[in-house]
């Protein structure tokens, strides 16, 4: 995966990459290439646990802890500042004034950053540029892979046991000096906006993110629409309390999910009740209705909380379906399919109106599951022994989007601690857009890897390092550490199409199958022959002094 790889990352944070799977605007063949070649990478930070002492909330840091000397163990050589005059080449076949999101958003978090770090570090700040932010997201989503989360993070840079990337790419003091400030809006003009948008702090930036996330991918016929939780215990205006979910206390967020996939279609942050106290009405409805807006001819799969038969008559005005469990008291339910009186095990009660069907299912005694669908027109039951009504099967199976989302973004979480909750909300962005571009490399490339279990961590450690990749390969200085000047000199001999570094750290010897030994024993070995390079085992090692090797 070479040369094609950055801008496939850049694909996903970016601009309007379209494949076969691509809803809204519709490109041809040349013009997809060009959008996904010209990209600009618009992607989320991380904080360190040095940063947490800054505001609890989104107040800026004004600690002087947070100052830090000139001289940098590691540090790198200043990067000219990259116009923005050639970032939207690629859109200029659709529209020659037209400015990718991707561009947007990272020159938001660009000048934000930067106008922060002269406030707090005045004429010590070096002024970030593209290289400078994607070295620092490259190393968050490296810190990911290696499941760094709730490491130190000076640790990342110990000699001993750190990485050695990491100090290659940036000291970490340049790491920290950027967490420590950086922003994503004007903190001016913050408490104007704050009064009538509680998500202000990040509110541009992530709007134009989820405004990306359909022209990407086209979901497949199921659609799980679900709440997500990201963990946080600091102080947040909109902080959810959710005893049924393991972290409880967190940010909570509406995520429309490819039910196969789990690719993120769209998401929403719920900020809490409406001006006034109120509490809204019809929630579960609008959420839905909102979530599957753009979407046709698709079936949205939601649990209880949003199932309604209200909710069904909307999605089929818009040409969708809906299936999901139903809460035992909504009034559209006949009083009949309750009872459970006289009901044997693994019974099932069919329900059939003009535009919705009902099903009541007893998988246990006394216990029935109530599931409604307007996808489903008859009384079809499985050939298994438990006799399960197919809606109920359908629904199993679809109901899972949102939640496998939840699970594989929190297996390589590059969330760092921190107590400012915009920085959460920018982890979660981080880690959804990296699935995201997962799915679609391995949808374009199915063959990648093709039977390997761990083909994501090989995806998310290139698409760290090619990132990082351009910040080595711009340094000055020699690092101090053997090991981080070892992976920089890698990097720049390195053939100028390769954008990832080797994923062989220094000083770690690749292991392969002995290549004297019958494949069937899997020996493996990391001694190889002086003369033909071929892979040994100890078996087949000779063991000669010196004098007779030269013989």
């Amino acid at each position: 995966m070479q040369e094609t790889f950055s801008p496939l990352f850049l694909s996903l944070f970016s601009c309007h990459f379209n494949t076969p799977k691509m809803s809204s605007r519709r490109l041809t063949t040349e013009e997809a290439l060009s959008l996904l070649f010209n990209w600009d990478s618009d992607e989320e930070e991380d904080v360190s646990e040095t940063e947490d002492l800054s505001e609890a909330e989104d107040n800026v840091i004004d600690d002087p802890d947070c100052q830090f000397s000139d001289e940098e163990e590691d540090s790198e050589g200043e990067c000219a500042a990259i116009s923005t005059s050639n970032e939207n080449q690629g859109m200029q076949q659709s529209s020659s004034t037209e400015e990718t999101w991707t561009s947007k958003d990272e020159r938001i978090i660009l000048d934000m950053t930067n106008l922060e770090g002269r406030r707090v570090f005045q004429e010590k700040w070096k002024p970030l540029d593209q290289t400078d932010l994607h070295a620092y997201i490259g190393i968050l989503i490296l810190a990911g892979v290696y499941r760094s989360k709730g490491e130190a993070t000076a640790s990342l840079w110990n000699e001993e046991n750190g990485r050695p990337i990491f100090r290659a790419t940036m000291s970490l003091e340049t790491f920290l000096k950027i967490s420590c400030v950086i922003r994503f809006d004007n903190r001016e003009s913050r408490a104007g906006r704050r009064e009538r948008d509680k998500v202000a702090a990040i509110r541009d930036v992530r709007d134009k993110w989820v405004e990306i996330l359909p022209l990407l991918y086209n979901p497949g016929p199921h659609v799980t629409v679900d709440e997500r939780l990201v963990p946080f215990r600091g102080r947040c205006p909109f902080r959810q309390y959710m005893p049924n979910k393991p972290a409880m206390y967190g940010i909570k967020i509406w995520a429309a999910c490819d039910a196969k996939s789990s690719y993120a279609w769209n998401m929403q942050v719920y900020t809490g009740k409406l001006p006034g106290g109120e509490s809204e009405k019809n929630q579960g409805m609008r959420v839905v209705l909102q979530m599957s807006e753009r979407l046709q001819g698709h079936n949205i799969t939601c649990d209880n909380f949003f199932t309604s038969y209200w909710l069904g008559e909307e999605l089929q005005k818009r040409k969708l379906t809906m299936l999901g469990t139903i809460r035992r008291n909504k009034p559209e339910l006949p009083s009949e399919i309750l009872k459970m009186q006289g009901r044997s095990l693994h019974s099932s009660l069919f329900v059939f109106t003009e535009k919705a069907t009902v099903v009541s299912y007893c998988p246990k005694k006394n216990k029935n599951v109530i599931v409604m669908s307007t996808m489903h027109t008859d009384a079809s039951l499985s050939t298994r022994d438990d006799k399960t009504p197919q809606m109920i099967l359908d629904y199993n199976s679809t109901k899972g989007g949102v939640d496998n989302l939840d699970k594989v973004t929190a297996t390589y979480s590059c969330q760092l601690k921190t107590a400012r909750w915009p920085l959460v909300i920018f982890y979660n962005i981080l880690g959804v857009s990296a699935y995201n571009a997962y799915v679609l490399w391995t949808e374009i490339n199915q063959h990648w890897n093709a039977g390997k279990l761990y083909r994501r961590r090989l995806f998310l450690e290139e698409l760290g390092k090619s990132l990082v990749t351009p910040k080595i390969q711009m340094r000055v200085r020699p690092a101090q550490s053997p090991a981080a000047a070892a992976v920089i000199e890698k990097v720049k001999c390195a053939p100028s199409n390769q954008f990832a570094v080797d994923s062989v750290e220094p000083g770690i010897k690749k292991q392969k199958r002995c290549q004297v030994c019958p494949s069937r024993e899997d020996i493996k070995t990391s001694t190889v022959c002086e003369k033909c390079k071929k892979y040994i085992c100890r078996k087949h090692t000779v063991t000669f002094c010196p004098s007779c090797g030269q013989n």
